[in-house]
């Protein structure tokens, strides 16, 4: 088998074929060359009998791009007490993980992990360091507001919203025989949210109520479900809706009274809201440790790390991931597990290889079990959309339509469907 050239602006690999190239050599032919070879391959993957996404910031930054503002990264933070100690145990601790270059959650784990000895210590760095800790995590959790606010208010919001519920459909569509899409995402931010709320998608999480949405610890296996006029039976699946976790938390999740709950707090609202209070801590769940074991052992984590260990580690399963950079080694782990079952897949969806991150953990796991999707072409979301990935609610039609021509002897006519005309905007 030919050997991947990581360094390729574009890099393909379904089964053992294997296409790099520049984009410079992208026209219409070549393009018609991969739509060929990545569409009907993920036709039939979206269909598996278990189906999960999985995205990460790289799905943010793509829409804040196309919609020429700035998205609140991942990049590193500052300590003023304690600074270098900090910076120093982060990039060390990054590296033994597997992560590669530090990032803010490992920045906020490592000031965490210092706040908790200063504070066994008694030492009088320890106030200082929370008050800068809380400071810090409430200005991130303000510019997360701030991007959703200024993509709201972008004056391509509509073109960039139409795209994101296009990605959305094409993975929330599936035949009535199907169990239901899993969407899990490491995002704090609410991009997913306004996408499946645009397109109609509805949504079952842990979260049961409509004034004040309260989290479950025990999962009940709810759905949505219709009985067809005049037809006798078991009822069927509502078309349309999906299974969603969000991972690492979200910015509208609030401690409260030992619970968890979900506040008002509407998509684009201004960074300056007085919804986010002084002491973070006490209002949004945002779990910055995100390297070891144990940071899924304490609520609500167990049960979010539970529902997705269940979701994918299961025969004939199979998750695509989004802008997720491999950088997470418990959730790396769930996969990793998953790909032990011999009829389980995975594809790579991404715009780069993440800092080498993607190569790694595609070299510890078996490539036949793996499909690539990576590059500046194929891997950024407006091309994914408009060309590549599977066009949504049409596959009766489409099938009928191919019937039809064949009765008729018809076999070189263009499929409408192949057009994207009729995917759903």
């Amino acid at each position: 088998m030919t050997e991947i050239d990581w360094d390729a602006e574009n890099i393909l690999k379904i089964n053992n074929d294997m296409d790099s190239f520049s984009s410079s050599v992208i026209d219409e032919s070549k393009m018609d060359f991969l739509r060929n070879k990545i569409e009907p391959w993920l036709t039939a993957i979206f269909q598996s009998e278990h189906f999960s996404l999985l995205t990460g910031t790289g799905l943010t930054a793509a829409l804040a791009f196309l919609a020429e503002v700035p998205s609140q990264g991942m990049g590193r933070i500052d300590f003023d007490c304690n600074k270098d100690n900090i910076k120093e145990w982060s990039e060390k601790s990054a590296v033994e993980l597997g992560r590669g270059n530090a990032n803010i959650e490992d920045d906020f784990r490592c000031a965490l992990e210092l706040l908790h000895g200063l504070k066994i210590l008694k030492h009088v760095d320890a106030a200082i360091l929370e008050k800068e800790i809380n400071t810090k995590l409430s200005l991130f959790i303000r510019n997360v507001i701030k991007t959703e606010s200024e993509f709201l208010n972008s004056t391509k919001f509509n073109e960039v919203l139409g795209i994101l519920k296009s990605f959305l459909i094409s993975f929330s569509s599936r035949t009535a025989t199907r169990e239901r899409t899993n969407i899990f995402t490491t995002n704090y931010d609410r991009f997913i949210e306004i996408g499946l709320d645009s397109a109609g998608i509805l949504t079952i999480d842990r979260f049961i109520g409509k004034i004040k949405p309260i989290f479950r610890t025990t999962k009940l296996e709810l759905d949505y479900h219709y009985n067809p006029p005049g037809i006798r039976g078991e009822p069927r699946y509502v078309e349309g809706v999906i299974k969603f976790t969000k991972l690492h938390g979200s910015i509208d999740w609030k401690f409260e009274s030992n619970t968890i709950s979900k506040i008002p707090l509407e998509f684009g609202v201004k960074e300056d809201t007085p919804l986010i209070p002084e002491n973070p801590k006490d209002f949004s769940v945002i779990y910055p440790n995100s390297s070891k074991g144990i940071d899924t052992a304490y609520f609500p984590y167990s049960e979010l790390f539970r529902d997705f260990s269940s979701a994918v580690c299961r025969p004939n399963s199979v998750i695509v991931t989004y802008g997720y950079g491999f950088g997470d080694s418990h959730i790396n782990r769930v996969i990793g597990d998953m790909l032990t079952l011999p009829s389980t897949h995975l594809v790579i969806i991404s715009y780069d290889t993440a800092s080498g991150r993607i190569k790694k953990f595609y070299d510890s796991v078996n490539p036949a079990q793996v499909t690539l999707i990576i590059g500046n072409h194929i891997g950024s979301i407006e091309p994914l959309v408009k060309n590549y990935l599977p066009k949504a609610a049409i596959d009766r039609i489409q099938e009928r339509f191919v019937r039809n021509l064949e009765k008729r002897g018809i076999t070189n006519q263009k499929n409408p469907a192949d057009s994207g005309d009729s995917q759903d905007k």
